[in-house]
């Protein structure tokens, strides 16, 4: 015998279950992934992080951070490169963006044209530094050694193929000097191993050296760009001294996979460009030495292509290989 509280739970109950089976397929066109090729809790994890958020507000959809590190970011590149291009699964690109295709010519994607580039986000100068108590006071004192005495100079890198590693021979290439290089697994031993006067110099993001710098642990002799680094406004820059070929950086920018709509592309670079003008993101990139670079998908095309010859003749020309 059916009483009125009964049919008020079979009520209730039919209710949930239509709203709930209502829910799913907006919940997963609402969700946005991006995938970071890199581990967590490193640069490019932390400014995405610091990004979507934002992003996420202003799509209207729920965005998710997925780390999927490993192969030189080919592995998270690869997956977004092979997924659907509907707007859901983006990646957080960097330097291998334009790197990899030369250092690694038997990928299973192309970099160039699997990957549609969406956004900038930013870059951070790198910066020539050595030991506090090395001789080289200055880059061209340390050029001088490298031209007549090259194995006494020796620079560590996160490894071979890293923005580390590409600029330091770029700098080679224009001052026309030679030194040993010794890759590591990872940027923080090669700098302990700097710390520890074991490396002659290293080319690297000055966020991860900028406290050794101001405790007078490390020199630093150049910036790599045409203008100052906000976080070291008192190092001259590689154009200043006469090397205007020398310039690097990291960089970061958002990207998609081939075939994603024109509309999409537009909503999710407005969305991006509303994030990196928020006043309160534009001081935490800041504070972590990112100067913010606006502009359109077409203008970070262009941007990657630079990129792209720059590195792929640096990689030939001094002959690296991936490990």
């Amino acid at each position: 015998m059916f009483t009125i509280s009964r049919v008020r739970r079979g009520l209730a109950f039919a209710a949930i279950v239509w709203i709930s089976s209502a829910l799913p397929a907006r919940a997963a066109d609402d969700v946005v992934r991006v995938v970071v090729p890199y581990a967590s809790g490193g640069g490019v994890d932390v400014v995405t992080r610091t990004l979507t958020p934002k992003i996420g507000e202003v799509l209207g959809a729920s965005v998710i951070v997925e780390n999927r590190a490993g192969a030189s970011t080919n592995i998270g590149s690869e997956l977004v490169a092979r997924s659907a291009p509907n707007g859901q699964t983006l990646l957080t690109a960097s330097n291998t963006l334009a790197s990899n295709g030369a250092l690694f010519p038997k990928l299973n994607f192309d970099p160039a044209t699997d990957l549609v580039p969406i956004g900038s986000i930013g870059y951070a100068s790198l910066v020539v530094v050595v030991n506090a108590s090395s001789p080289y006071k200055t880059l061209a004192d340390l050029i001088a050694d490298g031209k007549t005495a090259p194995q006494k100079i020796s620079y560590g890198s996160a490894g071979n193929g890293s923005s580390g590693h590409l600029a330091c021979e770029l700098l080679q290439l224009e001052g026309g000097f030679q030194s040993l290089h010794v890759p590591y697994k990872g940027g923080s031993p090669a700098v302990t191993d700097l710390l520890g006067n074991r490396l002659t110099m290293m080319c690297i993001n000055p966020i991860e050296v900028v406290e050794h710098i101001k405790s007078g642990k490390l020199r630093a002799l150049a910036v790599m760009d045409n203008k100052p680094n906000p976080l070291l406004p008192n190092v001259g820059t590689v154009v200043s001294m006469g090397l205007p070929g020398s310039t690097a950086s990291v960089w970061w920018g958002l990207a998609g996979p081939k075939g994603l709509p024109a509309d999409k592309i537009s909503a999710i670079n407005g969305a991006l460009q509303k994030a990196l003008t928020d006043p309160a993101i534009a001081k935490q990139l800041s504070d972590r030495g990112v100067t913010v670079m606006t502009g359109t998908a077409d203008q970070f095309g262009k941007f990657v292509s630079v990129e792209r010859t720059k590195w792929t003749n640096v990689i030939k020309t001094a002959k690296i290989q991936a490990d």
